[in-house]
């Protein structure tokens, strides 16, 4: 058995808010380790994220790792702690459906390699400009040949930005092909079976949510403003 603190991690599902706010202590403790600071507290994390100590804490405490009274966490055992609950710290072959302006985006963002172990192997469009082609150094295929390239490169993971007219029928092609995960970032829910899981990142979403609190915020200083004339 593994002595390291971070052996021993719960099989109990983990909240998605703490999934999503993982990354941002990770993305954080990386500086950290990069300044060279070897130890951190929940309350140092709380100060730099805005989020209250308690709930980091909870949030570190899925990985199994514990921190010191006083002293807090040694930096690097936190960092691994993280990606080894992420299963960060190793490659995740991947595909990319969809090259428009969102999936060149997406392509050329090296953080994804260097941070979470994805590699996209292949992608993939319909555009005889791009087809036979290499953006941002990957290959890219014809939607025809989905299972063949999917089969060669063994990727569980795949990545959509097609838009929402074709994104059921290409997620439909990417499931039989092989593919167990789906990052979707079509503009619409997709329908899968149990033995696929979805990710949907709404963008307009975050937008809305974005703007109303904006919105709130500025009537809010215009109705000070107003009391105090």
């Amino acid at each position: 058995m593994s002595n390291t603190p971070y052996a021993n991690v719960p099989v109990t599902p983990v909240s998605r808010p703490t999934l999503r706010r993982l990354p941002l202590y990770l993305r954080f403790l990386l500086d950290l380790h990069t300044s060279g600071t070897a130890r951190v507290s929940c309350t140092v994390i709380a100060n730099e994220l805005q989020y209250d100590p308690t709930q980091i804490r909870k949030d570190l405490a899925v990985t199994g790792i514990v921190g010191r009274p006083r002293t807090g966490y040694d930096v690097v055992e936190l960092i691994r702690a993280i990606e080894t609950f992420l299963d960060w710290n190793r490659p995740h072959e991947a595909i990319m459906v969809g090259l428009g302006s969102l999936g060149r985006a997406i392509l050329g963002y090296d953080a994804f390699s260097a941070e979470s172990g994805l590699q996209i192997r292949a992608a993939f469009d319909i555009d005889p400009e791009k087809v036979g082609k290499r953006i941002r150094n990957c290959p890219v295929y014809h939607v025809s040949r989905l299972a063949e390239i999917i089969d060669k490169t063994k990727a569980k993971i795949g990545i959509l930005a097609a838009p929402a007219s074709v994104a059921q029928d290409l997620a439909n092609a990417m499931a039989d092909a092989g593919i167990r995960g789906i990052w979707n970032f079509a503009p619409v829910r997709l329908r899968v079976g149990q033995d696929t899981i979805v990710e949907n990142v709404l963008l307009k979403t975050s937008l809305a949510v974005l703007t109303n609190r904006l919105k709130e915020m500025l009537e809010y200083e215009n109705e000070e403003v107003g009391t105090l004339e």
